[in-house]
């Protein structure tokens, strides 16, 4: 022992501290001269000659989760329960450790903790601060929702069968096959006693916040990074479609927010009782809202649930079944009170909806992404360039978010399976490896890589909602994607947080600042233009019909809108009056084609048929729309 040694030695015990017996490291060198290893062992700083190395290699094994056998732990594995790392899950250096070395091994563990999300995983304050950034996100929607579409815009078509279930809203329209009694029940605290549209819409606005938020919380923890939440309730919270229909009594919105809740919770690891009741809450409200999404969503959750390992297990199989059940039920019941059973409700539903068939309309969705409401037929319709972008933008961001997902998911498969109390913690100091070669180690147990898989999932389930009415319905409307966007939002939130990163290391500085912002930017006032756009059109649109049933009332016809009194009159007309006839509180007829005659007609750029060509006409003044005529019956 070299006279330095000696001294160090004799200062460590004059000061009272324990004099570390000889030990045998992992590697099998015994480490009981101090001259050779100070505590925590690593070389003094002025004999650390070329022992550097061997001081270095022995941290980088601390940061994989290696254990040395033996000898004073260097990982925090000392503390009372035997604890690899301290509360947060920082790992100290080892002790008598440089400054420099100090550096080196915080740098080293930093990166680990980048590299490794499955160990490190995010503290309760970043998940914290990412729900307070929810929370604001959804009142901006709430905000701007408002802002774009007037609350004063009159009711829409399928608005007006929906509140025509209630008295206030007199006439009742009739209640076709294919609609569902979901959007009625949302509406029923209100339109039971109140027909003020304003009042409504107010209501529809809450509700639709508090699904956004709802929809989105449970994104938090499946993401895996808790920023992905309130950025995805930004994106899908962004579009026109969504803030145009945020305020109006149509199910497409809630049948999204239940599907990307539903499945967010159904990532979850951990299944409780209250993760089960709100996975099966939200499959029952969309199915509730709209069964065949309903279905369309239970079906790839039951798949993963009884094929894939992680995902298996009975509670995640009986909520998905609960849920479908409990929304299916009124359906099922309907179908045959009304329509002699569930076969011959589809069976009239495919008719009301021009026989559905196999087809191809993916381009018609296509063309829908800037509007109309409703594109039927759409071989006529196009879409401005400037529209198209959040079709671009969608696909760059969720490939950027599966290449994010894949790189960081490929590096956590190599990692051993975490401790609940941190990385495995070595054997006490007191133990002491048994002379000769050290045993080899276990083989690690590696933990999947769960953020790509589950990442997957929600884009398989997004795909199952979007693919019926791909191959099936021959018209398009946007709403009806509106679940598929949701469920594609985390995805593309990882991706756009991934681009954001790159963005940063981008030289000069200001281009990886100002390329996105401009993005963005562009992005939400492309959506604003047009949500506020098509709002403009359809309060111009649906005031048209207060105009057709004033003139309507000037002849003569109309005025039954009392609340418990028949409609005194019957309107037909070469296009839906369903509208018209609620408006202008009359009866609904079949088309041109239904045998009974009708007090009017009401006619768009067309003739009336010939035997009505000697009813007296009226030309509608001053509509949206032009060419709107009446024909009285004399």
């Amino acid at each position: 022992m070299s006279e330095r040694g000696v001294a160090r030695r004799q200062a460590t015990t004059n000061a009272g501290g324990p004099t570390p017996p000889p030990t045998i490291s992992a590697s099998g060198k015994a480490s009981g001269d101090l001259s050779d290893t100070a505590p925590g062992g690593r070389p003094p700083d002025d004999e650390a000659g070329g022992d550097d190395a061997v001081g270095e290699a022995a941290a980088d094994r601390v940061t994989a989760g290696e254990a040395t056998v033996g000898g004073p732990a260097v990982d925090g594995s000392d503390r009372p329960g035997g604890s690899a790392t301290p509360p947060g899950g920082s790992v100290a250096p080892p002790s008598g450790a440089s400054a420099d070395s100090d550096r080196r091994y915080g740098a080293r563990h930093a990166h680990a903790r980048h590299a490794d999300p499955v160990r490190h995983a995010p503290g309760p304050d970043r998940e914290r601060l990412a729900h307070h950034l929810l929370l604001a996100v959804c009142c901006a929607f709430a905000l701007l929702s408002c802002v774009l579409v007037p609350l004063t815009l009159p009711l829409g078509w399928d608005e007006l069968v929906y509140a025509s279930r209630y008295s206030p809203y007199a006439p009742a329209t009739p209640f076709s096959a294919p609609r569902t009694r979901g959007v009625p029940f949302l509406i029923a605290p209100v339109a039971t006693w109140s027909d003020s549209v304003v009042l409504l819409r107010v209501w529809l606005t809450l509700l639709a916040t508090a699904a956004l938020y709802l929809g989105f919380r449970p994104w938090l923890r499946a993401a895996h990074r808790p920023w992905a939440a309130p950025v995805a309730a930004a994106l899908y919270g962004s579009l026109w479609i969504t803030l145009f229909y945020a305020n109006e009594a149509m199910p497409n919105h809630y049948t999204a927010m239940g599907a990307v809740g539903a499945v967010g919770l159904f990532l979850w690891p951990r299944q409780s009782l209250l993760t089960c009741t709100g996975i099966a809450t939200g499959i029952a409200l969309a199915t509730l809202m709209r069964p065949n999404d309903g279905f369309a969503i239970g079906l790839p959750l039951l798949i993963a649930a009884l094929l894939f390992p992680a995902w298996r297990g009975r509670s995640r199989v009986l909520a998905v079944l609960v849920g479908l059940g409990v929304g299916a039920l009124p359906w099922a019941v309907e179908a045959y009170v009304r329509f002699g059973g569930v076969l011959e409700r589809l069976t009239e539903a495919s008719e009301v909806q021009g026989d559905l068939r196999p087809l191809l309309s993916f381009v018609h969705h296509l063309t829908v992404i800037d509007g109309p409401l409703l594109c039927r037929p759409c071989d006529n319709d196009s879409v401005r360039p400037v529209a198209a972008e959040w079709w671009v933008l969608l696909a760059l961001l969720v490939t950027a978010g599966l290449w994010a997902l894949r790189r960081t998911g490929g590096r956590a498969e190599a990692r051993p399976t975490p401790h609940p109390a941190g990385p495995a913690a070595p054997p006490p100091a007191s133990v002491t490896a048994p002379a000769g070669p050290a045993a080899p180690p276990p083989p690690p147990v590696t933990a999947p890589a769960t953020p790509f898989r589950d990442a997957l999932l929600a884009l398989a389930t997004g795909l199952a909602i979007a693919l019926p009415y791909f191959v099936l319905v021959p018209y398009a409307t946007p709403r009806f994607l509106l679940p598929t966007h949701a469920l594609f939002a985390p995805t593309a939130a990882i991706g756009l947080l991934a681009l954001l990163r790159l963005a940063r290391a981008v030289r000069p500085r200001w281009v990886g600042v100002v390329v996105p912002a401009l993005v963005l930017g562009g992005h939400l006032t492309v959506q604003a233009a047009l949500a506020h756009g098509n709002a403009k059109i359809q309060g111009d649109a649906r005031r048209d019909w207060a105009r057709i049933a004033e003139t309507l009332e000037q002849h003569g016809v109309g005025n039954g809108t009392s609340p418990g009194t028949a409609a005194p009159c019957l309107l037909n007309g070469n296009t839906s009056v369903i509208p018209l006839a609620h408006t202008a509180g009359c009866a609904p007829g079949g088309g041109l084609d239904d045998p009974r005659r009708p007090t009017a007609l009401v006619m768009r750029g067309a003739a009336p048929p010939e035997w009505a060509r000697d009813w007296p006409r009226h030309a509608v003044p001053d509509t949206y729309m032009r060419g709107w005529a009446i024909h009285v019956r004399p």
